[in-house]
């Protein structure tokens, strides 16, 4: 599996080169700015890539943006943001699409190879991973339970969206028709109080709702 890293601090960039290494899979390329990463990924074509937020030069958000912007040109792209921070203002837009595996992983927050590394095969399978402090800042949790609200097969379509499944996807999961998904999907967003006019992404947002619960 072909990992692209993008991670300016050279120890650590070292020390996930070397760990991923040992657990079998192969670093094509580690890069210490965004254009390098957006370069790497349409060159070497990764299974997956973990990317920080912040690098340089300005040490901001160029990190996510390059994730964002590699997805546009590579379109489901897995992604692992691995990261000390938390950029709720792009975060959003980096899992909203639907298409390729996506992760938010907290740097400190990290305690075990094995959590990190089976997160990492998730992604790239086209999975969902979120630390749960992400959760935390990119979703006001209420105070009841929304999901409760939920038929089973509408809990199931949920649970698949996590994963990361497209529509077509999940109706072949299912064994159901797009426009039955589609319909699920809509009653999904009305159960959870998600409305059209919504600042933010329905999808995300109904995934975020669903991760902050399992």
């Amino acid at each position: 599996m072909r990992v692209v890293i993008a991670e300016d601090n050279v120890l650590l960039s070292n020390g996930l080169e070397l760990l991923l290494t040992a657990k079998g899979f192969h670093v094509a390329a580690i890069t210490q700015d965004a254009p390098g990463f957006v370069a790497a990924v349409t060159e070497h074509r990764p299974d997956v890539t973990i990317v920080d937020v912040r690098l340089p030069p300005t040490f901001r958000d160029e990190g996510i943006h390059a994730a964002i912007q590699a997805r546009r040109r590579h379109p489901g792209l897995p992604v692992l943001v691995l990261s000390q921070y938390v950029e709720q203002q792009y975060a959003g837009e980096l899992i909203s699409d639907g298409r390729g595996g996506v992760g938010y992983l907290l740097k400190d927050r990290v305690s075990r190879v094995s959590e990190f590394t089976d997160a990492l095969r998730r992604v790239a399978t086209g999975g969902t991973v979120m630390d749960p402090e992400v959760i935390g800042q990119l979703l006001t949790r209420p105070t009841h339970d929304p999901i409760a609200a939920l038929t089973p097969r509408e809990r199931e379509v949920l649970a698949l969206m996590a994963e990361g499944k497209d529509n077509a996807a999940i109706a072949a999961r299912l064994v159901i028709t797009d426009n039955a998904v589609h319909k699920h999907i809509g009653n999904i967003f009305a159960k959870l109080g998600l409305s059209p006019t919504d600042s933010g992404h329905r999808r995300v947002l109904a995934v975020l709702t669903y991760l902050s619960r399992h």
